[in-house]
């Protein structure tokens, strides 16, 4: 039997769930208007989940002379630390000097202008430091004596978009995930969108839904130039340039909690970061991408070349044989004269098409400037509608940053841990490190989690080793997790912690317990 077919009528329609098109949905949803956002797959399946995972200004863009993008992201480093400081915390990086290399003279009057560009309350400034002293020098081989210590931030990034969808659709946008706008049509003051869900049980041919939007957001990622071709009748004529950065996980490699930023001969810069506890996250490489951007994988030369730059530095080499998980994804840069990949801008560009309906296509961005492209994005959305609301975001957390009341507050990052003791004498009948996992992921949104519950039998089934069924119906019903991969390796990295099989065992669950 056909199913009847679902209409929406809305102001803005943003295709893509990625970090941009999440950041854009809330922000207009804050500003009181009615937001529908579409995404083919999972939130942050591709891009948004396979960044270096950092809040950084981007010291080496210094060197192209990108200061405008290096003190915008610096600016935002502390305004999102506020914002959500469970996902995303302050982290010292240790760069080590290579004699062969730039010298140490303009690397330090390159942190002295990384500090100063921008206003810091939380994150301490750079200095040089004494590598045979430091508890950083002793994983490195002997010839590093001399080093530099400076300050930036890590992020969970596909929760970071999660986030930012929840804070959205709590403000009454519409999040519809596994859905792909099939079509759109341009009339004077409208657009006519067709979307279709993936097939389910429920609707195997997978059910049509028509949207009539009074602006429409391409926001689509590594897709933007291919959505805005088919979206205009003469084709937009726009190319991207897709760059692939891929990483490579290895078990724990060093034992204190800075990362490390290394310099390679070739000017890339590659990081080796603690990851998951148990892991060292090193990555990333810069290459030009023709392929298909639903199959972006890491291949053997960028493997060899992240373990031979990490090798190195580290006194024990790091083989291809350590490497236990990867995992890559492609930028959608704004196309340049850059000869070199690495070298090509992380600065955003937009183009807003008025002939017809409006239509804003967003060209680059990086996660750390999220917010701000956001910001922007809907004060030319708010001026095009007739919107009154301004810009609310840099003072809002994130649904779970609330630690100490609605505001940001610069005491929740650097009081987390604290927080985090009150909540382990809390719910005293969990694990203590469950409490911690739950803390860093969920944030305040523990108590929705745990409301209710009172003793482990509470939390359901143990369908995993640390997973329950209270958390799968948590992530289910407030987050879009629908298969075993959106919980184990985007809202959370559980997976890397499990043995083989568990993926396919939390599937075989998830079919046996629809929602």
């Amino acid at each position: 039997m056909a199913q009847a077919q679902q209409k929406i009528d809305c102001d803005v329609l943003v295709v893509g769930g990625g970090i941009n098109g999440a950041g854009i949905a809330r922000d207009a949803a804050g500003r009181g208007l009615s937001v529908v956002l579409c995404e083919k797959d999972d939130l942050a399946a591709h891009t948004s989940s396979a960044s270096t995972k950092l809040i950084h200004g981007g010291l080496r863009y210094l060197e192209y002379y990108e200061f405008n993008l290096v003190r915008k992201a610096l600016i935002e480093r502390e305004v999102l630390l506020r914002s959500a400081p469970h996902i995303m915390w302050p982290l010292r990086f240790i760069m080590p000097h290579d004699k062969g290399q730039r010298p140490a003279l303009l690397i330090r009057a390159g942190l002295f202008l990384y500090d100063f560009l921008a206003k810091r309350e939380i994150l301490p400034g750079s200095s040089s430091i004494d590598m045979r002293s430091h508890v950083a020098g002793k994983p490195l081989k002997h010839g590093f004596t001399r080093g530099f210590i400076y300050s930036d931030g890590w992020v969970d990034d596909a929760r970071l978009v999660v986030l930012n969808a929840m804070d959205a659709a709590e403000k009454g946008a519409t999040i519809l995930t596994q859905t792909a706008c099939t079509s759109v049509n341009r009339l004077a003051d409208s657009w006519q969108a067709t979307l279709r869900q993936a097939p389910s049980a429920g609707a195997p041919d997978g059910q049509q839904i028509q949207v009539n939007a009074r602006y429409l957001v391409n926001a689509a990622g590594p897709w933007t130039a291919d959505f805005l071709n088919g979206a205009l009748p003469q084709g937009g004529g726009k190319q991207l340039r897709l760059i692939k950065g891929s990483h490579i996980v290895v078990k724990r490699i060093f034992e204190h909690d800075n990362a490390y930023i290394f310099q390679n001969p070739d000017g890339r810069i590659v990081f080796a970061i603690p990851y998951e506890q148990d892991f060292t996250l090193i990555g990333t490489t810069d290459l030009d991408y023709k392929g298909d951007t639903n199959k972006v994988a890491i291949d053997q030369t960028e493997i060899d070349y992240l373990c031979e730059l990490a090798s190195y530095y580290f006194t024990n080499p790091i083989k291809p044989a350590d490497v236990v998980w990867t995992y890559s994804g492609v930028r959608p840069l704004v196309e340049d004269e850059a000869a070199d990949a690495k070298a090509v801008t992380r600065d955003y560009r937009f183009e807003v098409d008025q002939g017809g309906a409006p239509l804003l296509s967003v060209f680059g961005g990086k996660i750390t400037t999220f917010r701000k492209l956001a910001e922007e994005a809907v004060d030319l959305i708010a001026k095009d509608l007739n919107t009154k609301s301004g810009a609310w975001t840099e003072q809002a957390c994130l649904p779970g940053g609330d630690l100490f009341g609605a505001e940001p507050q610069n005491r929740a990052v650097l009081e987390f841990d604290g927080w985090v003791n009150g909540l382990q004498t809390r719910y005293h009948w969990l694990p203590p490190k469950l409490v911690r996992r739950y803390a860093r992921a969920y944030g305040t949104r523990i108590h929705t989690l745990l409301d209710g519950r009172n003793m482990l039998s509470d939390m359901g089934e143990q369908i995993l080793d640390n997973l329950y069924q209270a958390e799968v119906d948590y992530l289910r019903k407030h987050e879009w997790a629908r298969g075993a991969k959106d919980i184990l390796w985007r809202r959370s990295k559980l997976g890397l912690h499990l043995g083989a099989g568990a993926e396919q065992r939390l599937g075989e669950w998830l079919a046996a317990h629809p929602n």
